[in-house]
């Protein structure tokens, strides 16, 4: 027979029973207490609510209807761990403190979630129509509903408000991001099309006054060095619309800005803007120095308006580095972004126009790792920054390099020239191995190819980590800055849709620009109906080989 609880002797018999008599009495007090503290605690909490939602009301009065600037600012393929690394990077090759810090980190209010209508991993495409449609669409979608509907955007709703506007980038003007703002097709890879809603040719009209970037290719016929499909030659059809600039010392003749007659066409690569590891400056211009070009003509046309202007600026190839797994061309392209970023605080600083400028990333490309378990011993806890400032060629310029070497001549020189050429001189690795060699040789009739073999070398040198070729899903960071009380006290609220502090949806962001001046994406919309979208096939044509798997 079992002893009940009063006689376990574990458990202390009688003594137990009138212990249980005193806790009994002890929990209700307890009891009680608690629901005085409890009622208490909420009663706090919803004051403070109160006053923090007071807070957000009683500060600054927004003016939507006053005079402003919009700078919006995007960072193609940059996650934290890419500011991690430009950081370090620029940290150990100019000598610095380990407490300095880029300008990007001094004005960090808050992340973005990325997730597309049709994935949890976006592409650049989707994640432009969320900042510039201020809603969810597919992989692919440029400025248009998961349905195919074209959608207004922030641009053309501050064109219809009487701003001006621009696009400037690094890549194609054509491509993801500046044709999420700027024109309305079913896939990205419409790129003939969009030039053509990008020079006016859609129901709204020209809803851009400067364009500057890459991505002449599309503006021409192939029998002219391009690659359009229609034979068409729209730089010489638009020529006596637009001022237009196609090199560097075309562009040079804007001085700075000030000899900028708009619209201005701007197309200073057949394709992309060099990365900035081998950009040559007597060959093109910086974004840092396209930016300032930018900001001066516009605040100049604008000067003498009601309504000041809006412009879109892309640091477009940290995503292309970052899809080719090149930390040194990475953290460089990061680095320009970040120069280009600080003009426009100066800008801002300097203005007497209400400004504001927002930067975030599409989403973060290639899930860079700070830190590499290079052996089956247990890791180390580094990463050598001084890898990536000896390698002075991104891995698609020396992987060009190769196969050229190679057509030219393929004996005995050609392996001499792999060591010494290219991994001593260009990548300044002595330590490569008898495979590391070999495996360059076996891939040297494959550009496309022998650029990941590189990259990996140095990769693995650095002890930097890659996960994929591809995007990720991880949030990516929100920066702003302005010279108004007003809309700074509505950027630093947490509030869905009203702010941008804490962690929101990429949407929010086209939205918060809509709220603050008083734009309307519907209207927009409702005027584009009828706008030709569809891709006259579903082949997809592809300018590059990153994103041919979203479609």
């Amino acid at each position: 027979m079992g002893l009940s609880n009063d006689q376990s002797p574990l458990l202390g018999g009688d003594s137990l029973t009138c212990w249980n008599k005193k806790q009994s009495g002890i929990k209700r007090n307890l009891s009680y207490l608690l629901n005085i503290i409890t009622i208490g605690i909420i009663a706090y909490l919803c004051i403070f609510a109160k006053h923090s939602d007071n807070d957000d009301n009683t500060g600054p009065s927004l003016n939507p209807q006053k005079k402003k600037n919009i700078v919006m600012m995007v960072t193609d393929g940059m996650g934290p761990a890419s500011l991690s690394a430009a950081r370090s990077f620029r940290q150990f090759r100019d000598k610095l403190a380990i407490n300095d810090i880029l300008t990007l980190d001094k004005y960090l209010i808050g992340s973005s979630r990325t997730r597309s209508s049709s994935s949890l991993v976006t592409d650049s495409a989707a994640g432009a129509t969320a900042f510039s449609c201020a809603l969810k669409s597919y992989n692919g979608a440029i400025g248009v509903t998961p349905d195919k509907t074209p959608c207004g955007t922030v641009l053309e709703a501050l064109k219809l408000q009487g701003y001006y506007t621009g696009l400037v980038v690094t890549t194609r003007i054509t491509d993801a991001t500046p044709a999420a703002f700027s024109s309305h097709v079913d896939y990205r890879f419409q790129e003939d099309l969009i030039a053509q809603h990008q020079l006016g040719e859609y129901p709204f009209g020209r809803a851009v006054d400067l364009i500057l970037g890459g991505g002449r290719c599309h503006f021409l016929p192939t029998s002219e060095g391009g690659c359009r499909a229609d034979n068409r030659n729209l730089i010489k059809e638009y020529s006596d619309k637009w001022q237009y600039v196609g090199d560097r010392v075309s562009f040079d003749q804007l001085q700075g800005g000030k000899n900028v007659s708009l619209p201005l066409l701007g197309l200073l690569a057949n394709t992309d803007i060099p990365y900035d590891i081998e950009r040559k400056d007597s060959e093109y211009p910086s974004l840092a120095e396209q930016v300032q070009v930018a900001l001066t003509a516009l605040s100049e046309a604008t000067k003498d308006s009601e309504q000041g202007f809006f412009l879109l600026i892309e640091g477009s190839r940290i995503d292309h580095a970052s899809h080719h797994n090149d930390p040194a061309a990475h953290v460089r392209e990061v680095l320009a972004y970040d120069r280009a970023f600080e003009e426009v605080i100066k800008f801002i600083d300097n203005s007497e126009i209400e400004t504001v400028a927002i930067s975030t990333s599409d989403h973060e490309t290639g899930g860079l790792v700070v830190a590499r378990q290079v052996s089956e011993s247990y890791p180390d806890y580094l990463w050598y920054p001084e890898v990536l400032l000896n390698s002075t060629h991104s891995g698609d310029y020396l992987s060009h390099k190769v196969v050229h070497y190679k057509e030219k001549d393929n004996t005995k020189k050609f392996t001499n020239f792999i060591k010494h050429e290219i991994l001593e001189k260009d990548l300044g690795i002595s330590d490569y191995t008898a495979k590391d060699v070999d495996l360059i040789i076996e891939k040297a009739n494959n550009a496309g190819e022998l650029l990941y073999v590189l990259n990996n070398i140095v990769s693995i040198r650095a002890q930097i980590g890659w996960t994929t070729h591809g995007h990720s899903a991880v949030d990516v960071n929100i920066y702003a800055h302005t010279n108004s009380p007003a809309i700074k006290s509505k950027l630093l609220s947490h509030k869905a849709y009203d702010g941008l502090s804490g962690n929101h949806e990429n949407i929010e962001i086209g939205a918060f620009i809509e709220y603050i001046t008083g734009s309307d994406l519907n209207q927009v919309t409702q005027l584009i109906k009828k706008t030709e979208h569809s891709p006259a096939n579903n082949k997809a044509k592809v300018d590059d080989i990153f994103h041919a798997n979203v479609l």
